[in-house]
């Protein structure tokens, strides 16, 4: 008896089929807009997950399917912001992965440039980034933004980021004295990284600007 019950189970089990939400995440990872729109307009709902915990607006932005995810941000009802279970939103993941057609998309769509902790700046400092922080600077993402260790994009930049952000940030007016919870600096960062010639430049600002605030606030004094 218990055999054949096993045996009744182990069949059910393989004739469960795809749901449809499942076939839309996988529309969105073959970068498929002709599915995505037919399935949306069939009333798949684009927010939730398939059986492998996958939604399909951060499969289409991790699998860079564009096509798929332009079909997916037209539905109304996407949540533009929703996070994943690491905290992060599609904007970041974008930003991480140095997108910059999937960052331009996902903002134009509504996305939050700025937030709590750890923000898209700080992600697009940290990967390949193509052009997306200098964009997401343009549309006034926060240049000072403190992770939750403290940590700014500025300090990610100088450590992980490709050779030209920290000099783009610093000439949009990132600062370069702040420090984390570790009480480490971006030159602190660099150095970490092996980058000397970077952490040197980056104390030659640091003693720049602090100079220029010395000099600030010696003539306000006089006044």
């Amino acid at each position: 008896m218990k055999t054949w019950l096993v045996t009744l189970a182990l069949g059910a089990a393989t004739l469960v089929q795809a749901t449809p939400v499942d076939d839309l995440v996988m529309a969105a990872e073959l970068n498929d807009p002709r599915a995505v729109t037919a399935l949306l307009l069939k009333g798949v709902d684009p927010n939730l997950a398939d059986s492998r915990g996958r939604t399909p607006l951060f499969t289409a932005v991790r699998e860079g399917s564009q096509h798929a995810l332009e079909s997916l941000l037209s539905a109304p009802q996407l949540r533009i912001d929703a996070v994943n279970a690491d905290g992060e939103t599609p904007l970041m993941i974008a930003a991480i992965r140095g997108s910059l057609p999937a960052a331009q998309a996902l903002v134009k769509r509504g996305a939050a440039v700025n937030r709590e902790g750890w923000t898209p700046l700080h992600y697009a400092c940290s990967g390949p980034d193509n052009g997306v922080a200098a964009f997401l600077i343009a549309q006034g993402a926060e240049l000072n933004a403190r992770s939750d260790n403290g940590t700014t994009p500025l300090m990610m930049a100088a450590r992980y980021g490709s050779g030209d952000l920290v000099p783009l940030l610093l000439k949009a007016g990132a600062e370069p004295r702040a420090a984390n919870e570790q009480e480490l600096t971006a030159a602190d960062f660099a150095q970490r990284g092996g980058r000397d010639v970077m952490a040197k430049e980056l104390r030659r600002v640091m003693q720049e600007r602090q100079r220029a605030a010395d000099a600030a606030n010696e003539t306000k004094s006089a006044k």
